[in-house]
């Protein structure tokens, strides 16, 4: 399936960094690069599975390739069918979005080995940070300190080493976290608060993680409460300048999934901005990294101590708050710097101007415990608003299925 659009001759601009970039992602995510690409004068081509075949970022794109059904394992998560689509339309480049396949490295090893641009790290850079372990084994090697926690996955296949898991999560002290080490969003973690509950936890935490990311690796972390989660963006290009862009406070948390974002931190002051900056740039820069990227911390807001959490290696769902502060467009970064452009901008040169808040606007039922919900958007009205803006791929009239996360929208104020 193929679609065309007249964008007044930006298609040809000779500065372009790609010809044309293929989306590996779906729903918002999907029309948001969509837009930037347009900006650069860059086609774009979409993949959809077939619950997706009439979406929005299928119609928008230049092009459109089937994946296949609906489960993420048969369309979204096929690495050899998105590098297949890839090279069947001509794209120089594929831009991962954030989920499904955006922090494997062995898809971006896929890419580069198929003689395209991945737009994001490099299949090295994804294997030292995209893995939570080893971020956090990176981190530790680089004097950044970590929350307490296994720097091994726990051997969950493994009934016979269930004592010794037993007594390493007794040495980190519960209530603790299990956690996916190969994604985020909450998918695979699950809260224990007593020895008894270990072993389920383990068993249905991978479960989890396997059907989301293609990985069940799985550690323990210790549960800081309370604490507050400030993550700092950065841009990095492939000669090593890298800048830290402020941070974001995500603290407002519903099932450990953020639903509220903000920047900048009202519990970060210059000094402690200054302080996790530089050990962002610590991390990354011993990583090699290059690209858009999120450093996560936690932060005890009463004696001010923080930890490491993780690095994300890609674009977080959060990054329009960032982009409302600073004025730049973290997504056109992206792909100008995968495109070889150098980064021009310095740390001196980073503003934060104003406060912005970001709300996601779920398809939930509240009645049923905040389930995902499903059916047709009767109505769907946006705010046309001075200082908001609002991300969507959803239409008045679309249906609202159960296959993928249940997120409509994102409301930005600034």
């Amino acid at each position: 399936m193929a679609t065309s659009r007249s964008d007044g001759g930006a298609s040809l601009r000779k500065d372009r960094p790609f010809g044309r970039v293929l989306i590996a992602n779906r729903g918002e995510i999907a029309v948001r690069i969509i837009r930037a690409c347009r900006d650069l004068g860059v086609e774009t081509v979409a993949v959809y599975s077939d619950a997706d075949a009439t979406s929005a970022h299928v119609q928008l794109a230049d092009q459109a390739v089937r994946l296949g059904p609906p489960p993420p394992t048969d369309s979204y998560l096929r690495i050899d069918a998105v590098v297949d689509a890839a090279r069947a339309t001509g794209a120089d480049a594929i831009h991962p979005g954030y989920g499904f396949l955006a922090e494997r490295a062995a898809f971006a090893r896929a890419v580069e080995d198929a003689g395209l641009v991945f737009v994001g790290p490099s299949s090295s850079a994804i294997e030292a940070l995209g893995d939570k372990l080893n971020a956090r084994r990176l981190a530790a090697r680089v004097g950044v300190p970590h929350v307490p926690g296994t720097l091994e996955p726990a051997p969950v296949d493994r009934p016979d080493e269930i004592d010794a898991i037993v007594a390493t999560a007794r040495a980190i002290g519960f209530p603790l976290l299990v956690k996916a080490a190969a994604g985020g969003g909450g998918r695979g973690m699950r809260r224990v608060e007593r020895e008894a509950e270990l072993p389920a936890a383990l068993a249905s935490g991978s479960a989890e993680a396997r059907s989301a990311f293609g990985d069940g690796s799985v550690y323990l972390e210790r549960e800081i409460l309370p604490a507050r989660h400030v993550e700092v963006q950065l841009l990095a290009d492939s000669s090593g300048r890298v800048v830290a862009l402020g941070e974001r406070d995500c603290s407002l948390q519903r099932r450990h999934q953020k639903i509220l974002e903000e920047s900048p931190s009202p519990a970060v002051d210059p000094e402690l901005r200054a302080r996790l900056g530089g050990a962002a740039l610590a991390v990354a820069g011993a990583a090699g990294y290059a690209g858009a990227g999120t450093v996560e911390f936690l932060l005890d807001p009463a004696s001010g101590e923080w930890w490491f959490l993780e690095l994300n290696a890609r674009l977080q769902v959060e990054h329009p708050v960032t982009e409302a502060v600073t004025g730049l467009d973290l997504v056109r970064s992206q792909i100008e710097i995968a495109g070889g452009r150098p980064l021009e901008l310095d740390q001196e040169d980073v503003r934060l101007t104003g406060h912005a808040i970001e709300a996601r606007l779920y398809a939930e039922d509240p009645v049923a415990g905040f389930l995902p919900a499903a059916g047709t958007l009767a109505r769907f009205e946006l705010p046309v608003w001075p200082g908001v803006r609002v991300d969507t791929a959803a239409r008045e009239g679309d249906e609202v299925g159960l296959r993928y996360d249940p997120l409509l929208a994102k409301v930005i104020a600034h």
